[in-house]
């Protein structure tokens, strides 16, 4: 049942909607979630498919943070599991150490090498770019073209639909390049996983909110905000959607997933290749940089710890966004970021609105990040009003 009146109509879900419901409702305002999934979470949700192997279901979502501030604020919610996660690339017939690291050079060279010669080689073979512009310029300056062919052009033409040359340099900027043998996918110093699963993370924070929250699912935010008054509208979802794409509409990413089930039995056949009882391959994600059509394969039972005979591999195909879709991924270009810009500017001339996370304000974040976010607009908005009802 939909509530007379809210003080705060937040639209979207995932992390950004949560924690600003959960800590505005705690702070006694009434807020009004809606979401048009069927369920809390967002892109980061999980479940037990059909075989019991909890899964994420819309593509691997690695927890990770410097900040203790926001480890704690979630801690809350959750018991954290720590996992170091590891990634793997297979092309030319072989799996890789990634991201590239002294074990890839040994790889590529086969035998064992020292830093400093792995730095040498390095030296010699990188392009020297003194400013990158772009994520080409950004792996070429670091490590030449050989690496970059082996493991960067082809997985960004198929993440992106475009070349690296015409990509921000943020984007294969994200992956780090080290000379020991650290072959970690992740440089931050938290790395976890909610214990339980996110599911149950989100469900604790929706608990949190108590009866203050109403909360809608399964309805599209502009079928119910005119019948429910409210004092401000806190906008999660992609601000070129809101804007009814009057520049027309911000590229995006989208993404298809393909589910594959292996028993017990077909896993102890693929030890062989996998090299770990259990599983069907050998670290939790293995990258598909150039001959198949898919980017990815995930197992997340790798890095939730679950014990179950059988396991569940995703394979994860990048695809053309098309309005009505799912938009994934903003993507990081010059033409893009200006069209935003046109976008902004008429948010910026919104008093009652309040555009945040990944869609909203059109930036490639991390979870952690859109908690941040969201924590820094409740902290003004609980500065800026008192609750009335």
């Amino acid at each position: 049942m939909l509530p007379s009146r809210t003080d705060f109509l937040i639209v979207g879900a995932g992390f950004a909607g949560l924690t600003l419901a959960e800590r505005l409702c705690s702070a006694g305002f009434h807020c009004t979630l809606v979401d048009r999934r069927s369920h809390i979470g967002g892109n980061s949700h999980d479940e037990y498919d059909a075989h019991g192997v909890l899964i994420h279901s819309y593509g691997p979502h690695y927890f990770r943070t410097n900040s203790p501030q926001i480890l704690e604020y979630l801690g809350r919610f959750t018991q954290w599991r720590p996992h170091v996660y590891k990634v793997q690339s297979w092309t030319d017939g072989r799996y890789w150490s990634f991201p590239v690291n002294l074990k890839t050079f040994e790889q590529l060279v086969g035998h064992r090498a020292s830093e400093e010669e792995f730095a040498a080689w390095l030296e010699a073979e990188r392009i020297p770019i003194d400013m990158p512009r772009n994520s080409e310029e950004v792996i070429l300056s670091q490590m030449g073209r050989r690496l970059y062919e082996l493991f960067f052009r082809g997985y960004t033409r198929k993440q992106w639909k475009l070349d690296p040359s015409e990509l921000d340099a943020s984007v294969c900027g994200r992956i780090p390049i080290r000379t020991d043998r650290n072959d970690a996918y992740l440089k931050e110093q938290f790395q976890c996983l909610p214990a339980e699963g996110y599911h149950v993370l989100f469900d604790n924070m929706k608990a949190a909110c108590g009866e203050r929250l109403s909360l809608v699912l399964g309805v599209d935010y502009r079928d119910l905000k005119d019948s429910v008054p409210h004092r401000h509208l806190f906008f999660t979802g992609a601000i070129d959607e809101f804007y009814k794409y009057r520049f027309g509409p911000l590229p995006y990413r989208s993404l298809r997933f393909e589910r594959e089930y292996f028993s017990a039995g077909q896993l102890r056949e693929r030890l062989p290749v996998s090299g770990k009882a259990g599983f069907w391959q050998p670290e939790l994600q293995v990258n598909y940089p150039n001959d198949f059509e898919f980017t990815r394969i995930v197992e997340m039972k790798h890095a939730t710890g679950q014990v179950c005979a059988g396991s569940t591999i995703v394979r994860e195909y990048p695809a053309d966004w098309e309005l009505g879709q799912d938009p994934y991924y903003p993507v990081p270009s010059r033409e893009s970021r200006a069209l935003y810009e046109r976008y902004r500017a008429l948010a910026d001339g919104e008093k009652d609105v309040t555009f945040l996370g990944r869609l909203g304000t059109y930036k490639y974040y991390n979870m952690d990040q859109v908690v941040a976010q969201a924590l820094k607009v409740a902290e003004d908005t609980l500065a800026a009003h008192q609750p009335l009802i």
